[in-house]
């Protein structure tokens, strides 16, 4: 499907299947702080809608790709989705919402200042909102589809510039995980080691998003290849939530206004 490059992993694709397990959990270890009125913002192929919609008493999910929001709003009739591009949420009175959620969106926000106060002004007092990131510190290469990434006092900073209560958790991985992690790191290290140039970090983001989806598509389809037992394996219990964040492969975020 042409919606799908490898930064929209699929529930479809074996090859996708740690890193969408990954993303679904995000949803289940989010369901403590889910309350009332809630909007999602980049919902995506609606992963996890049907994993928080039994604890709201309405829920907007926002994303901009319109083929997508359209297919969702047949499957999901209690949901209302809506095409939207963000910041800011201009349609969206002030503490509006009792809980907001986003799940690996923030990292392609290219004014995360204008994304966080926003989340702010549309919660209730005593609103929360949850966000997941990819940790910096496992990165395994410069991807160019992320306007930037966040160690976890980088995000706390960013965080606390527009809320005064933030707490950083991570989402690290058991065993399991971590042997499709570090398989992964080795693979992609013998790709980048031809690299010389160190053009991933020289060129422009737009020139290197095909090459990058291309040869990480290849990469996880040789993943599968060489230890389909360890990828087709893993499910979203094997993602847990941890209080070191900087150890985690994605950082949790739980804001309270």
């Amino acid at each position: 499907m042409s919606t799908y490059t490898t930064e929209i992993a699929s529930d479809q694709i074996p090859s996708d299947n740690p890193i969408h397990q990954r993303l679904l959990q995000a949803y289940h270890l989010a369901r403590p702080y889910v309350k009332g009125s809630l909007m999602e913002l980049g919902c995506g192929e609606g992963r996890g809608v049907a994993v928080l919609e039994d604890l709201t008493n309405d829920y907007l999910a926002l994303d901009k790709i319109g083929e997508v929001i359209e297919k969702l709003k047949d499957q999901f009739p209690n949901v209302t989705f809506r095409q939207a591009f963000f910041p800011p949420f201009s349609d969206i009175p002030d503490h509006h919402f009792d809980t907001v959620v986003s799940f690996q969106v923030i990292e392609h926000i290219e004014d995360d200042t204008t994304f966080l106060s926003e989340i702010y002004r549309v919660l209730k007092p005593g609103g929360r909102a949850v966000l997941t990131t990819p940790n910096i510190k496992k990165t395994l290469t410069r991807n160019p589809w992320h306007m930037r990434e966040y160690t976890a006092d980088e995000l706390k900073a960013k965080a606390e510039e527009s809320f005064k209560k933030v707490e950083v958790l991570g989402i690290t991985g058991n065993e399991k995980v971590m042997a499709y992690y570090e398989a992964n790191k080795l693979a992609v290290q013998k790709i980048t080691r031809w690299d010389f140039l160190n053009l991933q970090y020289r060129l422009p983001a737009s020139i290197l998003r095909i090459p990058y989806d291309v040869l990480n598509r290849i990469n996880r389809n040789q993943l599968v290849k060489g230890n389909n037992s360890l990828v087709s394996s893993i499910v979203r219990s094997d993602y847990v939530l941890t209080e070191h964040a900087d150890e985690a492969l994605d950082l949790f975020l739980v804001l309270e206004k």
